[in-house]
């Protein structure tokens, strides 16, 4: 079992000023990039506007977004960026993705046989979990991982991005917040994506001010959830991943 990791502390700039007073520290906390945003707010407006209904009458906004991704995901034969809705062992340290023992790249599908089976076994170094209980916070599973490498599984060395995904009224708690810092490896590789930070109603960016690089990555990503979101082929070839 590794060793405990500190969730690493934001950068930051200031100091005193020349009369003594404390001046104001910025955080320089990254944002999501333009391919990253461009792939998730493309799911989000879709799903805003069209989220299908569950039996009973609730919107199914945020289900439709993580079924999309997962589609996204295996279209890509699990090696998309993006992973929704993958679980974390919180008794681990740093927290361990629960995944697919066959595919190591997958989310295991089904968590209670997984505890079931699992749980009370003891991991490689003998070592054993304390009883589950459900409700109390031992297994998380955040929205979307974003992996700097699709072809590993999303543990916290690979992780680019922890993405929580609230459609309003939605919130999150201190607790939840809390262990996202801790799956993520700091407060400042997490983030909160609502539909208000993707401009729904707005039009394309202005695709001159982005680098060539970033659109092919994009134009692609959401090509294919344009696919899977209006169940049509979308206009021209989807390239090759």
């Amino acid at each position: 079992m590794s060793d405990p990791i500190k969730p690493g502390a934001p950068l930051a700039s200031g100091g005193m000023s020349t009369e003594g007073t404390t001046t104001p520290v910025k955080i320089n906390k990254p944002e999501l990039d333009f391919t990253d945003k461009k792939v998730l707010c493309s799911a989000i407006c879709k799903c805003k506007s069209t989220p299908g209904i569950g039996k009973d009458g609730r919107s199914l906004k945020q289900s439709c977004v993580s079924g999309q991704l997962k589609a996204l995901d295996g279209i890509l034969k699990h090696r998309s960026p993006y992973k929704p809705e993958v679980n974390y062992d919180m008794t681990r340290q740093p927290p361990a993705p629960i995944m697919d023992r066959s595919v190591e790249t997958k989310g295991h599908d089904w968590l209670p046989g997984w505890i079931k089976k699992w749980w009370d076994a003891p991991d490689d170094q003998g070592s054993r979990r304390p009883p589950f209980t459900a409700g109390e916070g031992m297994v998380r599973r955040p929205d979307v991982v974003i992996v700097n490498d699709p072809t590993k599984p999303p543990t916290q060395d690979n992780i680019k991005q922890v993405v929580e995904i609230k459609f309003p009224p939605d919130s999150w708690s201190k607790e939840q917040q809390t262990d996202y810092e801790r799956i993520a490896g700091g407060a400042e590789k997490l983030e909160k994506l609502e539909p208000s930070d993707c401009d729904c109603n707005q039009s394309e960016p202005n695709h001159s001010k982005i680098p060539v690089e970033q659109l092919g990555t994009a134009a692609m990503l959401a090509g294919v959830l344009y696919m899977l979101l209006v169940r049509r082929p979308m206009p021209g070839p989807v390239p090759a991943y």
